[in-house]
């Protein structure tokens, strides 16, 4: 049961992940990003993938927050029961 909840926060994740690297990227240049006034320095490869994986981690939270909003109260309280 464990592992099945665990696909259910992170596959519906992985998928928001994809399509907010297609819309964000489609509209910012990671060539022109800086930081604190100056060029990132990163090549647009690794913005990419730095960017996947923060969506990726934002989305997993929110779906780890919304299925344990979804379980009993006893459920969380004896997790051992």
């Amino acid at each position: 049961m464990q592992m099945r909840r665990w696909m259910w926060i992170l596959w519906p994740a992985f998928l928001l992940a994809c399509a907010l690297e297609v819309l964000v990227f489609a509209l910012v240049d990671p060539g022109d990003l800086n930081w604190r006034g100056e060029a990132l320095g990163a090549s647009r490869q690794a913005v990419y993938t730095v960017g996947f994986f923060v969506f990726w981690l934002l989305a997993m939270g929110a779906g780890a927050l919304t299925l344990l909003l979804t379980l009993p109260a006893r459920e969380i309280n004896n997790p051992a029961d």
